[in-house]
């Protein structure tokens, strides 16, 4: 008598989120740099993100909730911008974050340096490149986030 083969679905070959993953809502705002001693709660980002537990970028949990996953950069004096968290071929691990503004152009991404091992937990620091140059920003907010909320609740 043979033995039934089962052979397994697309979704089971896909990589799994790591357990206790979820979407977070998380506020970074500008660190000390010239011009700004004492850092800036008006010039940063809010942003939906996959986390592990330990506050790191989950891939899988990110390829499963990518219409979720959103970023918007507040700069003072200047208009709101609203974007996509994403994940793009190329850099250190084979991939890298950036928050990508307008789809159509890559001029206007602005790249996380390190995302995929840094941890997104309050009081950490971590840096973004935006065109020809890099800012700091430490992470002052990890909370829940509410699928039924807009993006614009993104910085209340």
């Amino acid at each position: 008598m043979q033995k039934a083969v089962r052979t397994a679905s697309p979704a089971e070959l896909e990589p799994q989120p790591e357990a206790g993953a979820r979407l977070k809502r998380v506020r970074l705002e500008l660190a000390r740099e010239p011009g700004h001693p004492e850092g800036s709660r008006d010039h940063g980002y809010a942003l939906v993100a996959p986390l592990t537990p330990d506050g790191r970028l989950d891939p899988a949990l990110w390829a499963r909730e990518r219409a979720h996953c959103r970023a918007m950069r507040f700069w003072a004096g200047e208009p709101a911008r609203f974007g996509l968290l994403r994940r793009s071929a190329g850099g250190p691990g084979g991939a890298h974050w950036l928050f990508d503004f307008d789809p159509s152009r890559s001029d206007d991404d602005e790249v996380g340096y390190r995302f995929d091992i840094h941890r997104f937990v309050e009081g950490e620091y971590l840096t973004l490149r935006e065109a020809d140059t890099s800012h700091v920003f430490r992470v002052v907010e990890v909370s829940s986030f509410d699928r039924a909320a807009s993006a614009a609740s993104l910085i209340e």
